[in-house]
């Protein structure tokens, strides 16, 4: 059997019908109160994602942060994979068990995204300790700051006169305290960059699709006929090149998409021990 033909099949099975009403009531509510000036509220700062060592990290942001996206693109794309393969598991497995899944997925996919990130942050977070161990000597202080700033290429230190200068009056307050807010504040908008999208729990789901249905045919576009297996394979490579490149700029959360890939595959591997009926 090469295709997914299921017997009793709801287009829109209870838990994946909620996934859909949750995640548009949240988008809708971002795109509501999110954006305004005078918000009491942020969505980011309290409901997504943040590193570790960051002031604004919360647990339950291991959660949270699915139900939140970044723009409509975002979200569309999402809740359709969710509701094209999500639909099909849940009808294979019933509701609790995918709710379980799905939930499970996107938890593993954050705390892998929290530990790469974690490693990324790491020579921020040391070398701007080292710099502020040195406040003591104004000096070393302003020559750690340059260090700094010309390792992170920061605006300031792309000017070679502009440095000689800071070199040269180390004890100017203003010149120093404006240099160290700069780098405050690069600092921690590092540290404080959110991480939202349901699209960790949707690789999960993609994953257990294609170990499921590998040779199920999915339509590029509508129109192209490509065995799921070979589909998922071409994804998962694509989005680990991209996440071992480490591009700046990328602003995806690739390990996200990786970790919860894996932990779905995982998952439905354990689920499958005992019955291997489930594979087309």
């Amino acid at each position: 059997m090469t295709e997914f033909r299921p017997g009793r099949f709801e287009i829109l099975p209870f838990i994946v019908k909620n996934l859909l009403i949750i995640n548009g009531l949240f988008f809708l509510a971002q795109q509501t109160f999110g954006n305004s000036a005078t918000a009491s509220f942020s969505f980011e700062n309290v409901l997504a994602l943040h590193a570790w060592q960051s002031d604004l990290f919360k647990p339950w942001q291991l959660i949270t942060h699915m139900f939140l996206h970044g723009d409509f693109y975002h979200i569309l794309g999402n809740m359709f994979a969710l509701w094209m393969f999500g639909s099909i598991l849940e009808n294979l497995w019933g509701s609790k068990r995918f709710l379980t899944f799905y939930l499970i997925c996107g938890l593993g996919a954050a705390l892998m995204h929290l530990l790469f990130l974690s490693w990324e942050l790491a020579p921020l977070a040391r070398d701007y300790q080292v710099m502020m161990q040195s406040q003591a000597n104004p000096q070393d202080f302003m020559n750690a700051m340059i260090q700094f700033g010309r390792k992170y290429n920061m605006e300031f230190a792309g000017s070679s006169d502009f440095v000689n200068y800071l070199q040269l009056n180390p004890d100017n307050p203003v010149t120093a305290t404006k240099i160290l807010e700069l780098i405050n504040l690069y600092y921690n908008n590092s540290l404080n960059t959110a991480t939202l999208g349901a699209s960790g729990a949707v690789f999960g789901i993609l994953a257990a699709f294609v170990y499921l249905f590998p040779n199920t045919y999915i339509y590029l576009y509508f129109l192209v006929p490509v065995k799921a297996k070979w589909l998922g394979l071409l994804y998962f490579s694509y989005e680990l090149f991209f996440a071992l490149k480490n591009s700046a700029g990328d602003h995806v959360a690739r390990w996200a998409h990786i970790g919860g890939a894996i932990v779905g595959l995982l998952i439905v591997i354990t689920w499958n021990k005992t019955n291997k009926k489930t594979f087309y």
